[in-house]
C-alpha cells in the first residue's frame, strides 16, 4: 500500500518528486484512433515546463486566471500542473457549457487564457467566445485557437523553477454545476487540496499497479481529487483516459480499473445492459445455484471491464439501496460516498465496505468534523474546506455558521454507530395544498427500486397531492404502454402503502424526452434540474388527470 512521501506539500512537490524517483514509469496513458498513447513521469514533467514556459512568454502577471474547456485528457492533467507550475491559477470549464456559460465563468474570472480541447460539439461555438481571450488548442479536432499546443512544446525550453507557491496560496477556482442561476466560483487552495487528497489516499490506499479510469469530468471536484490529486500525491497507478463516448465500455474492458467511480444513472445503465443480456428473473435463478454462481459473477464483472476492480466508488447524486444490493449481489460491493465542490467532495464514504450500511453515505472521513445542525442541516469543517465563492463575500459569509462549518444544505441523521443518512435537501422539500411538507429524496429513492424507471422527480408545490415525473429507461420503452401502465401503477400503489397519506404520489407523469445536459435538464454531473423540471413541465402536471398513470403526447 502507497506511503505518502514526505514533504509533498503541492501537487508540483509531487510531479518534481516522482520525475526524479519514477522517471520511466508510466503515468498517464491517453487513447488516440484505438491506440494507447503513454506518458512517463518524465514527459509529463517535461511537458508541464514547457507549457508552463510558454504562458509566461504570455506576459500574465502572477496570479493570473486560466481557464481550461476541455474533455478529460493527458493534456488536462499537464494543462493543470503547468499553469501552477507558472504561478497561475486555473479555472476548469466543463466541457458540455454552452456559449453563455463558458463567456459567463471567462468574464466573471477575468481569464486572460483559454485552453480548449476535445469537445463533442465545438462547432457550436465558434465565433461566439471573448476575442480578448488568448486561446491555446490541444492537439485534437476543436476550436481554432490562436496557439497550439504542440507548437508551444515545440518552441519552449522547459521553465527551470516553478514559482514559489504557499499552502494558503489560491490553487484553482471551481465553478458549481448548480441547478439554479449562474455557477458559483469556489476558491481552493493548495492546503485544501492537498489534505483532500491525501486522506482519500490514507482511505483507500494505492498500491503499485493500480489502474485508473478518467472519465467524469475534470471541471468537476471529485474527479480532480479522487483521481488527478490522489494519483499524483500517491505516485503509484496509471490513469488511462476515454477517447470518446463510442469507446467508453471497450476502453474500460482494456484498462481493467482496480479503482474505479461512477454516478447512480451510469451504475444504472451498467444494470440495464446486464438485464438486456440476462433478463432478471434468469439471472436470479442462476445466482441460487452452487458453483453456476461464481461463473455468472466473474461472467458479468468481465463483461464490465471491473474483474479486477477492488475499490468501487459511487456519488454525486442519491443512489437506489436496492441497485447497491443487486451490484453486491454480484460481488460488485459499491462504496457510497458524499461530498461537494466546497468540501472538495470529501465528506464520508462507506469503505471499508459494510453491506449493512448500505443506504447511508458512510462515515465521516479522516479530518472531517461532521454535526447536524438544530433544522437537521448537515454541517462539515476540515482543513479540505473551501476558502470561500469568488467576489461574493455574502454568500461566503451566509454558507458557514459562527463555528466555521461548511452549511452543505443537505438534510441527514446520524446513526449510532456513526454512519450518517441523507434525508433530503434543506431547499428541495414543498408544501402541498394541504398545507404538508414533503421531502421528495427519499420518495425518489423507493422508486428507483423499480429497473424500469431511469429517472425520477417528485414534485408537488400547492398540489393536492405530490407527482412523479419520470423518464423510462429504453428497455422499459420497448415493452410498450399498456404494460408499463401497469407496472408504474403497482409501483405507485405498493411505495403509497409506506408513505403518510399527505406524501402519496397521485399521479405519475410519464415523459417522453431523457432529461439531458443538452436540454437543459441535467447539470453537467447529472444531476437532475429540479426547479427547471418543474417550471417547464408544470403547466401539464398541474391539470386535472384522470389516469394515474399519465403519458406525455
Amino acid at each position: 500500500m502507497s506511503t505518502l512521501a514526505p514533504n509533498l506539500n503541492t501537487p508540483l512537490d509531487a510531479l518534481l518528486h516522482w520525475e526524479k524517483h519514477r522517471a520511466n514509469e508510466v503515468y498517464l496513458r491517453q487513447p488516440i484512433n484505438g491506440t494507447f498513447h503513454e506518458f512517463t513521469w518524465s514527459q509529463v514533467a517535461d511537458q508541464t515546463k514547457r507549457i508552463a514556459q510558454a504562458l509566461q512568454s504570455l506576459g500574465l502577471a502572477p496570479g493570473d486566471k486560466i481557464a481550461i474547456l476541455a474533455k478529460n485528457s493527458a493534456e488536462w492533467f499537464i494543462n493543470d500542473l503547468a499553469i501552477m507550475y507558472a504561478g497561475y491559477i486555473s479555472v476548469p470549464i466543463y466541457s458540455t457549457a454552452n456559449a453563455k456559460t463558458i463567456n459567463y465563468v471567462l468574464e466573471h474570472s477575468e481569464a486572460k487564457v483559454l485552453f480548449v480541447g476535445k469537445l463533442d460539439n465545438y462547432q457550436s461555438l465558434e465565433g461566439k467566445l471573448p476575442a480578448d481571450v488568448i486561446t491555446i488548442s490541444y492537439p485534437y479536432e476543436t476550436l481554432t485557437c490562436q496557439y497550439k499546443w504542440n507548437d508551444l512544446l515545440e518552441q519552449h525550453q522547459p521553465l527551470a523553477t516553478p514559482a514559489h507557491i504557499n499552502l494558503d496560496d489560491l490553487m484553482s477556482i471551481i465553478y458549481t454545476s448548480g441547478s439554479t442561476g449562474n455557477p458559483k466560483g469556489v476558491m481552493i487552495t493548495f492546503a485544501a487540496f492537498k489534505s483532500a487528497s491525501q486522506n482519500i489516499i490514507t482511505s483507500l490506499g494505492f498500491v503499485a499497479g493500480d489502474r485508473l479510469l478518467s472519465y467524469l469530468p475534470l471541471a468537476h471536484i471529485t474527479e480532480r481529487v479522487y483521481i488527478e490529486g490522489s494519483s499524483i500525491y500517491a505516485g503509484e497507478g496509471v490513469v488511462s483516459f476515454v477517447e470518446s463516448l463510442d469507446t467508453f465500455v471497450s476502453n474500460i474492458q482494456s484498462v481493467e480499473p482496480t479503482l474505479f467511480i461512477s454516478v447512480p444513472r451510469l451504475w444504472t445503465r451498467f444494470q440495464m445492459g446486464v438485464l438486456q443480456k440476462m433478463p432478471a428473473h434468469k439471472l436470479n435463478f442462476l445466482l441460487k445455484i452452487p458453483f453456476v454462481n461464481g461463473l455468472v459473477r466473474a461472467k458479468i464483472k468481465r463483461g464490465l471491464g471491473l474483474h479486477h476492480a477492488r475499490m468501487l466508488g459511487c456519488g454525486s447524486a442519491a443512489v437506489s439501496p436496492a441497485l447497491l444490493k443487486w451490484y453486491e449481489r454480484l460481488g460488485l460491493n459499491i462504496t457510497e460516498a458524499w461530498g461537494m465542490t466546497e468540501n472538495l467532495a470529501y465528506g464520508t464514504l462507506n469503505h471499508p465496505f459494510n453491506p449493512q450500511k448500505i443506504g447511508t453515505i458512510g462515515k465521516p472521513g479522516k479530518g472531517v468534523d461532521l454535526k447536524i445542525s438544530e433544522i437537521g442541516e448537515i454541517l462539515v469543517k476540515g482543513d479540505g474546506l473551501m476558502t470561500g465563492y469568488y467576489k461574493d463575500e455574502a454568500q461566503t459569509k451566509e454558507s458557514f455558521d459562527e463555528e466555521g462549518y461548511f452549511k452543505t444544505g443537505d438534510k441527514g441523521e446520524i446513526d449510532a454507530n456513526g454512519y450518517v443518512k441523507i434525508t433530503g435537501r434543506v431547499k428541495d422539500i414543498f408544501k402541498t395544498s394541504k398545507g404538508k411538507y414533503v421531502t421528495p429524496v427519499p420518495i425518489e429513492c423507493k422508486f428507483g427500486e423499480n429497473p424500469n424507471i431511469e429517472q425520477i422527480c417528485i414534485t408537488g408545490t400547492a398540489l393536492t397531492q405530490p407527482v412523479a415525473l419520470v423518464v423510462l429507461s429504453p428497455e422499459a420503452r420497448e415493452q410498450g404502454k399498456e404494460v408499463m401502465t401497469s407496472n408504474l401503477e403497482e409501483t405507485r400503489q405498493h411505495i403509497n402503502k409506506s408513505l403518510e397519506s399527505h406524501a402519496r404520489i397521485g399521479h405519475i407523469i410519464v415523459l417522453k424526452d431523457e432529461w439531458t445536459v443538452d436540454n437543459g435538464l441535467l447539470t453537467p454531473t447529472l444531476k437532475f434540474k429540479r426547479h427547471e423540471l418543474e417550471s417547464r413541465f408544470k403547466p401539464f402536471y398541474e391539470e386535472d388527470h384522470k389516469d394515474k398513470i399519465v403519458w406525455e403526447q
